[in-house]
């Protein structure tokens, strides 16, 4: 097991390279890099007029000078190859870089981002996990049952809706039409003057649409999922001996099919348990106003703040590559029967 986990180590070195490399090159050829946005930036706050702001024209009217300080404080004076190296070396120690715009750590960023992707993500994971499964487990065992129909049907319609159209229509109604639920924010303005019960309800309270939103996707996955694999182990061979045996239903179906059942279930948890801390969900997040790695990332992109761009892909990728590695013993763990070799 220490070989085969030692060689899965090494194979995420020239992975992790090739990942970086590609997206470092792409981001070469992209116009309007960070130089150009920052004098756009400058030119609208100095007053450049109305048309000056809103229309690119580059370095058009500055000083050269000017340029090539900016060009140094941002390191593209260098050769792009002469950074990707500065820049694998800073990664390899750890270090994000700083983001441009910001003027703040790629790590810090990331941290202060964070509460708004875990409070979606972990609840999604929660939900999802923690009704869905059980729910494929009566779907299986009630199979062709009226049960079995009507929630399939809820489940898929459910599945059909895009997370966002989803979003708008809980917004309108809940939050616009029948001001049930806020329309915006984690918390409220006054959160920190609430008591801890209050400051509880407030969150669950701001959080409930936006959840439910983002959870009915990996919600039909997850329970059909589920359904599909104990279907598929009530019909072996040694689920009918064990019946035979005289062993009680409930007793067949949770010491003898869970285990045989749960594998795809169980090897996927890692993947989904990592990925609710780290998940940024875009159209959430701008739909509710929620500020988190979702709008981060989309950001960054927008204003070529490449330091976040590659701090956070190098982040991202390293993580998912140990995630998936996870994900790949736990199959040994949960059955025995599969070998390293």
């Amino acid at each position: 097991m220490w070989v085969y986990i030692l060689k899965r180590l090494l194979l995420m070195l020239p992975t992790l390279f090739g990942v970086l490399l590609i997206t470092f090159v792409v981001i070469q050829f992209v116009p309007g890099g960070p130089v150009e946005q920052y004098l756009a930036e400058a030119r609208a706050a100095a007053g450049a007029g109305a048309e000056g702001a809103s229309v690119y024209r580059g370095g058009q009217g500055v000083d050269p000078n000017r340029i090539e300080q900016i060009k140094a404080l941002y390191g593209f004076d260098k050769p792009a190859h002469q950074r990707f190296i500065e820049m694998l070396g800073r990664f390899a120690r750890f270090d994000l870089g700083t983001s441009f715009f910001q003027n703040k750590p790629v790590g810090q960023l990331i941290a202060e981002k964070l509460p708004v992707s875990i409070s979606l993500g972990l609840w999604t994971f929660l939900i999802s996990y923690g009704v869905a499964v059980p729910l494929g487990v009566a779907k299986a065992v009630r199979a062709g049952t009226r049960f079995d129909l009507v929630t399939t049907l809820i489940v898929l319609v459910g599945y059909a809706i895009p997370g966002f159209v989803l979003g708008v229509a809980l917004l309108v109604i809940f939050g616009g039409q029948l001001q049930w639920f806020p329309l915006r924010g984690l918390t409220s303005a006054n959160w920190d003057e609430l008591g801890w019960g209050a400051r509880i309800v407030d969150y669950l309270w701001h959080i409930a649409l936006p959840v439910t939103a983002m959870v009915l996707g990996s919600f039909a996955v997850t329970a059909m999922l589920t359904k599909n694999a104990f279907l598929e182990e009530i019909r072996k061979q040694y689920v009918m001996t064990a019946r035979a045996k005289g062993l009680g239903e409930r007793q067949v179906l949770w010491k003898h099919v869970m285990r045989n059942a749960m594998i795809p279930i169980v090897t996927g948890f890692p993947a989904a348990f990592i990925g609710a801390f780290f998940t940024g969900a875009l159209l959430i997040e701008t739909l509710f106003s929620l500020d988190g790695l979702g709008l981060l990332s989309y950001e960054s992109v927008i204003r070529r703040d490449y330091p976040v761009v590659m701090g956070t892909l190098f982040l991202f990728t390293l993580i998912g590559l140990v995630t998936k590695l996870v994900s790949d013993l736990c199959y040994v763990w949960v059955d025995p029967r599969v070998k390293f070799d």
